[in-house]
């Protein structure tokens, strides 16, 4: 979760300039990065990423937007879940096994999942059936300096601590309210 705050609102006329910024930098970081993450995966295409810069009028209709957000991905990854163990554990074509989804709910999902490939859903990690979010959380960082001292001729290296914002990434549920009484420094105008 990535919200720019509302005392940015003056800017809004430079919403589609600040967003392309903001996708253009994620897009970079992920091909300078990869080889960081997956050292023996080389990238073959060159990735796209999009945004948009949405207004909310209030905290709460941003709390529904990711809500419904966190819904959806539960959903997606729910029906992906099933048709891949149906394609590469019971050998059905991709078009069958759409066609054996199609029209099927949640608990009908669940039971293919559970009774033909023993899985239970609500046991598959919470990577996949929340999703990740990422907060902002304040580290300390020691990193050592060199500085010159007044009056002497050589420099002196000392620690110096300062307050650094790291990402961290969650796999948690956002939708009831434990999340937000957590972490209310997300919505507040003064974070």
């Amino acid at each position: 979760m990535y919200p720019f705050k509302r005392i940015l609102s003056p800017f809004i006329l430079f919403a589609s300039k600040f967003m392309t910024h903001v996708a253009s930098q994620f897009a970079a970081s992920y091909v300078f990065y990869w080889k960081d993450y997956f050292e023996d995966q080389p990238l073959l295409y060159p990735p796209g990423f999009d945004g948009r810069v949405i207004l909310y009028p209030s905290d709460q209709n941003l709390k529904d937007y990711l809500s419904w957000r966190q819904a959806d991905c539960h959903i997606n990854n729910l029906y992906n879940t099933v048709f891949w163990s149906l394609v590469q554990k019971s050998g059905l074509t991709p078009v069958q096994a759409q066609k054996r989804l199609q029209g099927t709910l949640a608990g009908d999902k669940n039971e293919i999942l559970f009774s033909e490939f023993n899985i239970n859903y609500n046991n598959e990690p919470l990577m996949y059936r929340k999703g990740t979010v990422l907060v902002w959380q304040k580290v300390n960082q020691v990193i050592r300096k060199k500085i010159k001292i007044p009056k002497e001729t050589e420099e002196k290296e000392v620690e110096v601590t300062r307050v650094k914002n790291t990402p961290l990434p969650l796999h948690c549920d956002i939708i009831g309210d434990q999340f937000w009484e957590q972490y209310p420094e997300i919505l507040s105008d003064d974070s």
